[in-house]
């Protein structure tokens, strides 16, 4: 497995003090879009988690021309696959009436993008 992700260029986002369902809503508006359709719509999004995703997309673009030593053109490289899982919960009390305590759950998450250029596809299958 260490081996098959040398050949892909990929990029993670690690930590990120949001909860993962508002992060999932916005991975879902780009999951299988053109990397510059995608990067269009994150900008123009009005959600936060818009800005985390846009600027993890730039870095995934920039590790694939690193790694291909070539620039990335227009409707050669789509996002493969977006993921995004729970991170450690920062875990707080909030006081409440009687002198109990409210738990409150501050999430967080980690995002992993793939890109991959559409004529690879088109040859493995």
């Amino acid at each position: 497995m260490k081996e098959a992700r040398k050949s892909q260029s990929f990029a993670k986002l690690r930590n990120i003090p949001s909860s993962p369902r508002k992060m999932r809503l916005v991975a879902d508006m780009v999951r299988g879009k053109e990397v510059f359709k995608a990067l269009g719509l994150l900008h123009f999004s009005n959600k936060q988690a818009a800005a985390d995703i846009e600027k993890l997309l730039k870095s995934a673009i920039s590790n694939w021309e690193q790694k291909n030593g070539k620039k990335a053109e227009s409707g050669e490289l789509f996002i493969k696959t977006i993921f995004v899982d729970a991170a450690p919960m920062l875990k707080r009390l909030r006081p409440a009436p009687q002198g109990r305590g409210y738990r409150i759950r501050k999430r967080s998450n980690h995002v992993t993008l793939f890109v991959d250029t559409i004529n690879t596809n088109e040859k493995d299958a």
